[in-house]
């Protein structure tokens, strides 16, 4: 990898309203993305909003995992960013792409810090 980290930006459209409104669903299937494609947990926070709508963050070693929902337009914002091997964000994405329902969505990978960096160092 050339770059520092991949950065993945997961739009989940034409999602399952209810699931998009469970707070315990949503911990439970961020979690779950991020155990079972390797990441390291090292905390998370959720929160609920009233009258709808969760938002949280999974903070792993490798970086992060969060989520923004809005149930009323079947729509969550979910971004994977990973600097490093261990684990790939792609697969975190379709398992989360699979829990959540969308039938529309769509991932974006962006590489982040693609720095200047001598092979001489990359390559220690």
């Amino acid at each position: 990898m050339n770059a520092l980290g991949r950065h993945i930006l997961l739009e989940l459209r034409d999602s399952n309203p209810e699931k998009l409104n469970d707070l315990p669903f949503i911990r439970s299937s961020l979690l779950n993305a991020a155990s079972e494609t390797g990441a390291t947990i090292i905390d998370h926070i959720f929160h609920q909003f009233s009258p709808q709508g969760v938002t949280g963050v999974i903070a792993i070693a490798e970086s992060h995992l969060s989520i923004h929902t809005w149930p009323e337009y079947g729509y969550a914002a979910v971004d994977i960013f990973t600097c490093g091997e261990s684990f790939d964000p792609i697969d975190a994405a379709r398992l989360i792409i699979r829990d959540f329902e969308s039938r529309d969505p769509e991932i974006t990978k962006i590489e982040r810090g693609t720095l200047n960096i001598p092979a001489s160092i990359r390559n220690r």
